[in-house]
């Protein structure tokens, strides 16, 4: 693979973080999140910009609720929304193209194997499974499906309607943990006091009133809708939800705790490492060749551990030790990233 540039994202690490709380009973699907079931979920920061504080707050609120059982992790999203609108009926359709939610999981951190859920107004939804981010060159797997996904969808107005009384849209998701075993530690669920990387986009089209329903706006220069807003539980620093290492922390609860979370050390040393993948990328894109010290790939920026780099002509792996020096975290030209036993 010919290894492009990485556009680093603007932003200081500090993912959002959840406590996932067991779900204390079954849930039936309707869509609607005013019901017992959710009353121990607490409610998400709104949502934000994906670039963070480079760009304004979001017109429209949005916010989610995420509970757990042994069985399904469960998700709750409002979308605030005076234009509610769908278009797209067909199950993998590109739904982003209408205004959408959005779920991304890498239940292992690696950043390597994740999925996506895509869901609209009309509760079309688009699962797919993600070898790698695109940036590394790994292609989605449309053909994947997330066997026994539940889905639902509430309108508080009327769907394709700008005379109603439009107020919000909410849905309700259950995502069997069956189906993410494949891309899962151990290939299991998670248990309490462990987490999984995940966040949440929400697509908004500038829309107008056409022929009695909705259409997007254009820009007049290029003939084109006006580029999609994109809100997001976990800001990226970038426009693109496909860089896992910045999505937020979910961490499951059981029945006694743990109530609080804080960034394990090593999720500082994982950033440090993929800061230099990002520069190691770039270099390589612009040099045609690979860096060996990791201070001068940081071009002074400051980097807070010591880091090897090893490289061949078209390869390169950097590693540093783990908070409790037992092992070492490496990544790889292309993203992934992983820990290993230093013990001979």
């Amino acid at each position: 693979m010919m290894l492009s540039g990485v556009p680093e994202p603007a932003i200081e690490y500090g993912p959002q973080h959840y406590i996932c709380r067991r779900a204390q009973g079954p849930l039936v699907l309707d869509g609607r999140l005013d019901k017992t079931f959710w009353e121990a979920a607490e409610w998400t920061e709104d949502f934000v910009d994906i670039e963070g504080d480079l760009r304004p707050k979001p017109a429209k609120r949005t916010r989610v609720k995420m509970l757990w059982d042994d069985a399904y992790l469960y998700v709750g999203a409002e979308l605030i929304e005076d234009q509610i609108w769908a278009t797209l009926t067909k199950r993998d359709s590109v739904i982003f193209y209408d205004n959408d939610f959005e779920i991304f999981i890498d239940p292992d951190g690696d950043t390597h194997g994740y999925y996506e859920i895509e869901v609209n107004a009309l509760n079309t939804v688009w699962d797919l499974l993600l070898v790698k981010p695109y940036r590394d060159g790994g292609p989605p797997v449309n053909g994947w499906d997330i066997t026994g996904l539940e889905t639902a969808v509430y309108i508080e107005g009327e769907l394709n309607n700008p005379a109603a009384d439009n107020r919000m849209w909410s849905l309700e998701i259950a995502i069997p943990w069956a189906s993410l075993r494949e891309c899962a530690t151990e290939s299991r669920p998670p248990m309490a006091g462990e987490f999984w990387r995940i966040n949440f986009s929400r697509v908004e089209w500038q829309a107008e009133q056409a022929e009695g329903g909705y259409r997007k706006v254009i820009d007049p220069q290029t003939g084109k809708p006006y580029p999609e807003n994109n809100w997001v539980w976990s800001p990226m620093g970038i426009v693109n939800m496909h860089y896992p290492e910045l999505w937020g922390y979910v961490l499951f609860a059981g029945d006694e705790g743990p109530d609080s979370f804080a960034m394990p050390e090593d999720e500082r040393i994982k950033w440090e490492l993929r800061k230099l993948y990002y520069r190691q990328r770039n270099h390589y894109a612009a040099e045609g060749r690979f860096e060996t010290d990791a201070r001068r790939l940081m071009e002074g920026d400051k980097l807070s551990i010591e880091a090897t780099v090893e490289t061949t002509r078209s390869l390169f792996q950097i590693s540093a030790l783990s908070a409790d020096g037992t092992s070492l975290w490496c990544i790889r030209e292309d993203g992934k990233l992983w820990k290993e036993s230093m013990e001979t």
